[in-house]
């Protein structure tokens, strides 16, 4: 039987990108850079209760995050245990690219443009920042569904062992 169901695939790997994307942004763009908060720019962080307040938004973003990747890890370990999905490496990875992009986006046009809550580097240049963050977005999801469409062709089913010959 080749196997043929490639949405157990496509819905970890969105679900992984996702989460591992937010965490990208979590740790790079709030912590070790401190570019910003949840929201720092409804309540920028000057003083103690301010950063408390903005700490408490990052951490139910984390949260967020966590539960994306615990999800996405559910759903593969579910996939790996069927038969009819395929286990491939390219749709895999292309899904990664696209969750990863989508969360840019969707985080991007609501939290940047629509409500001002943050900005990826506020301050002169900040329009910039946030219209580069949207775009790597669009790209990931670009690269990704060209990686889930080669990935189409694969058939190797869980654990990489061709499937026995009927002779």
């Amino acid at each position: 039987m080749r196997p043929t169901h490639r949405g157990a695939i496509l819905s970890s790997g969105i679900l992984l990108g996702t989460g591992l994307g937010g965490f990208v942004d979590g740790i790079l763009f709030h912590q070790i850079l401190q570019w910003h908060n949840m929201l720092s720019s409804v309540r920028p962080p000057t003083d103690l209760v301010a950063m408390k307040y903005n700490m408490v938004w990052d951490g139910l973003f984390h949260a967020f995050t966590w539960t994306m990747v615990s999800l996405g890890v559910a759903r593969l370990w579910l996939a790996g245990k069927r038969s009819d999905v395929p286990w491939s490496t390219r749709t895999f990875l292309g899904s990664l690219a696209v969750g990863w992009g989508l969360f840019n986006v969707v985080e991007g046009t609501i939290d940047h443009e629509l409500l001002g809550i943050h900005h990826v580097h506020p301050g002169e240049g900040q329009l910039a920042w946030d219209l580069g963050f949207l775009a790597f977005g669009l790209l990931a999801i670009g690269l990704g569904r060209s990686l889930i469409r080669a990935g189409s062709a694969d058939a190797t089913p869980p654990g990489g062992l061709a499937p026995p010959s009927v002779e």
